[in-house]
């Protein structure tokens, strides 16, 4: 796809064209294309956000979901718990519980033997 058809993509998304927008997701899917999947998660698609949980949890990017589960999304909040644990990463998963956050508490424990 050339950059202008890229850009009437967003255009017509942009205006309102649910088919467009559904377009410009698979395609940034498709691309790994985080930056874009975030701009159209901005624009309030749901997809986008969706697609973009997954991408950054199959790429392990803690620092993505770090930054959806803070928005408030319990989706990646799982999804970074998830891959938090698969990293190892305690300071995650000690940050999540400090914040109340149940099922990090036990994984941390299990994995800290507490």
């Amino acid at each position: 796809m050339s950059e202008a058809d890229l850009s009437a993509l967003r255009e017509r998304a942009e205006a309102g064209d649910a088919d467009a927008a559904d377009e410009l997701v698979q395609l940034a899917s498709e691309l790994g294309d985080l930056n874009e999947l975030r701009r159209l998660a901005e624009a309030g698609s749901t997809d986008a956000v969706d697609e973009l949980i997954q991408l950054a949890s199959e790429r392990g990017d803690i620092a993505e979901l770090r930054s959806l589960s803070d928005g408030g999304n319990a989706t990646a909040t799982d999804e970074l718990i998830q891959v938090a644990t698969e990293q190892d990463d305690l300071n995650e998963l000690r940050r999540l519980a400090a914040h109340g956050n149940t099922t990090a508490a036990e994984q941390l424990a299990e994995l800290t033997g507490d």
